[in-house]
C-alpha cells in the first residue's frame, strides 16, 4: 500500500500539474522596455570556446492574460544586421556584416520573428514558451524555459511592469544556416533579460 501511495503523490506533484499563479496586474498589451532588455547568444567555436554575440535591436509585446498567464501570447522581432560581437576586425572586414549576412541571412531575410503559439506552466513562476521562431527565411518550432521575476507596479515610473528571463537553444543548420559548420559549431544557446510596461 505504501509504494502505491508513493507513487501517486509523486503523480500529483509532477510538472505536468503545475498551474501558473495569477497576476496582480492589468490585462491588455505590454511593451519593450528597450532600455533594460537583452538578447545574447553563444556559439562554439573551433571547440575552444563558446563565442558571444548579442542582437542589439530588437523589439516584443505581450498580450497578457493575468487570471491564467498560460493564455498569454508574445510576438518578437529582431533585426538581424543589428548583430554586435563588439570585435569587428575594422581593418581586414566588418565581422559584424559578414555573421549577420552568412550566417543569420540577413541580406534575404532583414527580419527575424518569434510568435508565441503554446504556454505551459512548470511551476508558479515558470513555463515552456513554445513559438514559431524564423530565420533564414524558415519558419521552426523553437522553446524557451521561461521565469517571470517580477509582475508588480513599476517603482519609479508608477505604472504595471513586467520582468522576465528566458534560455533556449536551437540548431542552425535546421535554419539553413551552415556557414563554418564544422569549425563554428551547430547548436546555439541564448539568453534573453526583458522587461515590459503596460502600453
Amino acid at each position: 500500500l505504501r509504494p502505491a501511495l508513493a507513487a501517486m503523490a509523486l503523480v500529483f506533484t509532477a510538472p505536468a500539474f503545475a498551474r501558473a499563479k495569477p497576476l496582480d496586474v492589468p490585462a491588455g498589451v505590454y511593451v519593450l522596455d528597450n532600455t533594460h532588455a537583452s538578447i545574447t547568444f553563444q556559439v562554439m567555436h573551433m571547440g575552444l570556446s563558446k563565442y558571444t554575440a548579442r542582437f542589439a535591436k530588437f523589439d516584443a509585446t505581450i498580450n497578457l492574460d493575468p487570471a491564467d498567464p498560460t493564455k498569454s501570447t508574445v510576438s518578437v522581432t529582431i533585426d538581424p544586421k543589428s548583430v554586435r560581437t563588439d570585435f569587428p576586425f575594422p581593418e581586414k572586414e566588418n565581422f559584424d556584416a559578414t555573421i549577420a549576412s552568412k550566417m543569420l541571412g540577413a541580406d534575404a531575410n532583414p527580419t527575424m520573428t518569434f510568435k508565441s503559439t503554446k504556454l505551459v506552466a512548470t511551476g508558479p513562476d515558470t513555463g515552456k514558451l513554445t513559438g514559431d521562431f524564423t530565420m533564414n527565411g524558415v519558419t521552426k518550432p523553437v522553446t524557451l524555459d521561461v521565469k517571470l521575476n517580477a509582475a508588480m507596479v513599476h517603482p519609479m515610473r508608477k505604472t504595471p511592469a513586467l520582468g522576465f528571463s528566458a534560455t533556449g537553444t536551437l540548431n542552425r543548420s535546421d535554419f539553413g544556416s551552415t556557414f563554418l559548420q564544422g569549425p563554428i559549431g551547430d547548436q546555439v544557446t541564448f539568453d534573453i533579460e526583458v522587461e515590459f510596461a503596460k502600453k
